[in-house]
């Protein structure tokens, strides 16, 4: 669904987000606006961040009237042209999380895109919030829509939660609003301590040659030291899934261990693996884990840390996705 022929105006960015939350709570979670806007031209500054807001809501889609200006990304200027790149490369990356949601939500009919009340409905500070949003409930969306904007003021939700930049992993605390510093390259977003995002992050030209591509799994901590998620893995294309044609995984840390383990006990044949594992928010190093699957029987891998992020890396666990594994650190 997109939210109607809107104009090139910084006014018309602005609405497109609770627009969406409305649609999204009243069923119909494939929202978005057309990138740019329908109607008139958009400068280099309003394009970039028009992408940048819409790269993160359901329907992602860049279209205009026929009568207007041609706006493709390779006909403004250089910079305009690379700020462009490096926001579709982070939307490819997460259709992994994407396609997640768009099952559960199908299964369950929770909106893929969601209002901060609707995770955190007894903190009466989020009943009003409409410049952010999130996805599912990891990722915490702040776009910027506001020409010349230095700053955005962030409301982080949840005083007992954690909420790690995506780009630097540094952490905030829940229950606070803070001012982050933005720039053109600047979309403040989020994830929660406590959550799990898979991911693939290889470059590809479009989502179908990516699709055998392996796994990073994003663990972000929370204060307990854990985290959770899910995974849902299918042809992407047919409705097989109708059929137990599908993978869907329950991921698990719990301070010491990751675990992949079959939700439904059903199978698909994919040729994709674990390439990466990034655990955020981790305080102490770490020089190796063990993997342990039925194929690869138990072997040890690397592990980098790195203090000034606080991130622990694990390298290469090479683990199918079709079967049930662990790593746990040592």
């Amino acid at each position: 669904m997109w939210t109607g022929d809107n104009s090139a105006d910084w006014s018309h960015l602005k609405i497109t987000i609770p627009m969406c939350l409305s649609v999204a709570l009243a069923g119909m979670s494939f929202c978005g606006a057309d990138v740019g806007g329908f109607f008139k031209t958009p400068d280099s500054e309003l394009i970039v961040r028009w992408y940048q807001l819409g790269a993160f809501q359901p329907f992602f889609r860049a279209h205009s009237h026929i009568d207007t200006k041609r706006r493709e990304p390779w006909l403004y200027d250089e910079q305009t042209l690379m700020l462009i790149r490096e926001v579709l490369r982070k939307r490819y990356s997460y259709l992994p999380y994407w396609y997640t949601l768009f099952y559960e939500h199908e299964t369950t009919g929770a909106p893929v895109m969601r209002p901060l009340w609707a995770e955190f409905p007894s903190e009466l500070a989020t009943f009003t919030i409409d410049d952010e949003h999130l996805i599912g409930n990891a990722l915490l969306v702040h776009p910027v829509t506001d020409s010349g904007a230095s700053s955005v003021n962030v409301y982080f939700p949840g005083p007992d939660t954690w909420w790690y930049s995506v780009d630097t992993y540094q952490k905030y605390v829940g229950g606070t609003n803070i001012q982050i510093p933005v720039n053109m390259r600047s979309i403040p977003v989020y994830q929660r301590g406590g959550t799990i995002i898979p991911k693939k992050e290889r470059i590809r030209r479009s989502s179908v040659l990516s699709f055998d591509d392996p796994y990073t799994l994003i663990v972000a901590l929370d204060k307990n030291n854990s985290a959770a998620g899910t995974l849902y893995i299918d042809d992407g294309e047919s409705f097989e899934y109708r059929s137990g044609k599908y993978l869907y995984l329950s991921l698990q840390f719990d301070g010491k261990t990751l675990s992949s383990s079959f939700i439904d006990h059903t199978q698909y044949p994919t040729k994709s693996w674990l390439e990466r594992v990034i655990i955020v928010g981790w305080q102490t190093s770490v020089s190796q884990a063990q993997v342990t699957s039925k194929s690869v029987g138990k072997m040890t891998v690397e592990t980098i840390y790195k203090k000034a992020t606080q991130t622990l890396v694990i390298r290469k666990p090479a683990v199918s996705m079709t079967e049930e594994w662990t790593i746990k650190l040592q």
